[in-house]
């Protein structure tokens, strides 16, 4: 199985995943709204599981096909270097522990880079915008920053 589905594969079939749900359902695409809808089901806050939920057990499943599918976990730098044989699973509890405290800090701040990059930007949302673009110069600096550290 390749490792990454190819840029030009996945970034037209996901434009058109944003297009549909706003044309289909009107929705935005985004994984902060997919966190709230599950968390606020769980709470008892909510009776609904609509779109966005489907949305987040879909992302799961995926990582869970990929991962029994898929070759060996590599390409998370100290993470797969450091944890061999039996001790590669921790690698996977690391990983759904920061993805539920990145979907907790996404929700705090008011949203995520998919949604305000993706669904955002394609409505021409000012602040979707201007989140986006704080998102790409704060990525570049902080690789530079990286970079000339090591």
């Amino acid at each position: 199985m390749h490792q990454q589905l190819a840029w030009y594969i996945g970034g037209p079939v996901l434009g058109l995943c944003v297009v549909a749900l706003r044309w289909l359902l009107n929705e935005r695409l985004g994984a902060t709204g997919a966190w709230s809808e599950a968390v606020e089901r769980l709470t008892g806050r909510g009776t609904g599981f609509g779109t966005r939920g489907w949305l987040l057990l879909g992302l799961i499943a995926g990582g869970v096909v990929f991962g029994l599918l898929g070759s060996d976990i590599d390409g998370y730098g100290w993470l797969t270097d450091t944890f061999t044989g039996g001790a590669r699973w921790l690698i996977v509890r690391v990983l759904v522990i920061a993805g539920a405290l990145i979907g907790f800090g996404a929700k705090t701040a008011g949203g995520c880079t998919s949604g305000n990059g993706l669904s955002g930007n394609a409505i021409l949302s000012p602040a979707s915008l201007v989140a986006t673009a704080t998102f790409f110069a704060t990525a570049i600096v902080v690789s530079f920053v990286i970079e000339a550290l090591i």
